[in-house]
């Protein structure tokens, strides 16, 4: 029974609603891939800092490749450009990690950009349903001259309003899933600067002074 109230009353958004409808699907499959995309390249990366530095202190440095590839996400990789070049000069190391950080970054912000522009265009679209139904209601109200009843004009404010409510209902979530999804791109971000950083600051000092030592 509740299915068919449900579709009784999206049929009376007409074909503006079912557009709605794909755009929130398409806004819910987004956001769902980008979120466990980014969970599952969020690492704690002091830790994950701690173990490769570790290895390098022990002149090994296959091994902390070898750990840098393993793990996942975009700072293992800014660690294993940095690893892959720890032999070379300041200029040639900073180039490398900030290369490899640079790669990333369009990597973490794919699609988000998709779900703005949902959140923008969810609302035109709920406006245009608005439109058309108030279009449709005036066009039966002249129809019918002083015979026109509510009955008959219920169509169109039908559509009107539920596509009106349904614009906004698509914007909003999509709206807070596009800040959430940017927050979480600024906090990898962030890692990657931090890690970078640390990891080119011990290869230059304490690793180097290491291997002349030995």
């Amino acid at each position: 029974m509740m299915a068919f109230i449900s579709y009784s009353v999206l049929a009376k958004g007409g074909p503006v609603m079912w557009l709605l409808m794909l755009l929130g699907l398409a806004a819910v499959v987004i956001f769902v891939e980008r979120a466990l995309f980014l969970h599952r390249g969020q690492i704690r990366s002091t830790e994950f800092l701690g173990g490769i530095k570790n290895l390098l202190e022990k002149n090994r440095l296959m091994e902390a490749l070898t750990l840098a590839e393993e793990t996942p996400g975009p700072v293992a990789k800014v660690v294993k450009a940095g690893l892959r070049h720890a032999g070379e000069d300041e200029q040639a190391l900073r180039f490398a990690v900030q290369e490899a950080a640079l790669a990333e970054i369009p990597v973490l912000e794919r699609r988000i950009s998709a779900l703005a522009a949902i959140a923008q265009i969810a609302p035109l679209f709920g406006l245009l349903g608005t439109l058309l139904g108030m279009i449709g209601t005036f066009q039966l109200f002249n129809q019918g001259g002083n015979y026109a009843t509510p009955a008959v004009l219920a169509g169109g404010m039908w559509q009107a309003l539920l596509t009106a409510a349904a614009g906004l209902v698509v914007a909003i979530p999509a709206q807070l899933g596009r800040h959430f999804l940017s927050g979480r791109v600024r906090a990898l971000v962030q890692d990657m600067e931090w890690t970078g950083n640390e990891l080119m600051r011990f290869l230059l000092r304490d690793y180097r002074a290491e291997v002349e030592k030995k």
